[in-house]
């Protein structure tokens, strides 16, 4: 069996502590916890599951290197959030399943339109979600201090 098999498992009970700790490693490497990563890291079935939201991560070896999730905004719009690998498990492609995973899934669950929030400091993500279909709108302050470009994919 090929030992760098990477499988996508949705969130449940027991999980919460990955997404926390995947995301605290990025943000604090290029930026920093803002108030809103802490609450809703702190708190991931409250705060995105129980809001309509989905959380996903991404297995290799049997361990937990990836997260992504999907924020609910209204009944057909969600945003493509908390998307985080870790440093170590970097190379396989696991942002792309991840990313992969979501578009899947929003398909399938009739989600019309995906947003997400990102910094143009982080290329290597911008040019996964334009390669994917996502282009930049108008991004509104204050959601993020770390947000500098806002991007959309219509489904």
């Amino acid at each position: 069996m090929d030992q760098n098999k990477i499988e996508i498992i949705n969130f449940a009970e027991g999980l919460e502590e990955p997404i926390k700790t995947l995301n605290y490693e990025w943000l604090e490497k290029y930026f920093k916890i803002e108030e809103s990563d802490i609450r809703s890291l702190s708190n991931p079935k409250e705060e995105i599951i129980d809001k309509g939201g989905f959380i996903f991560y991404a297995k290799l070896n049997n361990e937990i290197v990836g997260t992504c999730s999907l924020l609910q905004k209204n009944d057909t719009t969600f945003e493509i959030g908390k998307m985080a690998v870790s440093e170590n498990a970097q190379g396989h492609r696991i942002g792309t399943l991840l990313l992969e995973h979501c578009l899947n899934f929003a398909k399938d669950h009739q989600i019309k339109t995906l947003i997400l929030y990102s910094n143009t400091q982080l290329a290597p993500a911008i040019h996964l979600y334009r390669k994917y279909g996502f282009y930049e709108i108008e991004l509104q302050k204050g959601l993020y201090e770390r947000a500098n470009i806002k991007m959309e994919k219509r489904l």
